[in-house]
């Protein structure tokens, strides 16, 4: 059985969340290669729920909060090999714990789509995203 803890970002292993990302293909679609950046990702945000069994790290989510009125849940990542064991859930339960009184907004991967209805998140139609000046 694993256990999920709120921990400081600063305290990850970028090594260990980076191959972590890797193991559950959430690295297709974050700049793990770019350490500076990936590091930095990991530093900046102010709400990471992480879930170990053992000494070895399963999962995490990393997020952004005022605390207070939204929680944007930026990345959640389970190892493929602990997928489907309620990780997922477990890590979004931390997070809403964390934050009680925010509510939780994410962008979902095109192949998590179907997941997270199933664990009562409900869908919103008027998401927009605006690119970073860097990639334009």
């Amino acid at each position: 059985m694993w256990r999920t803890e709120i921990i400081d970002g600063t305290k990850l292993d970028t090594e260990e969340v980076a191959a972590l990302y890797v193991a559950s293909t959430l690295a297709e679609r974050r700049p793990v290669g770019d350490r500076e950046r990936f590091t930095a990702m990991l530093r900046n945000a102010n709400l990471i729920a992480v879930a170990y069994q053992d000494d070895q790290l399963i999962g995490i989510s990393r997020s952004l909060t005022d605390w207070s009125y939204a929680t944007y849940l930026c990345d959640i990542a389970v190892d493929r090999r602990f997928q489907r064991q309620g990780v997922g859930k477990d890590l979004i339960r931390a997070t809403q714990e964390a934050a009680p009184a925010a509510k939780i907004v994410l962008l979902s991967a095109p192949a998590a789509t179907g997941y997270y209805p199933r664990v009562g998140f409900k869908q919103h139609n008027s998401a927009w995203v605006l690119d970073p000046i860097a990639e334009s």
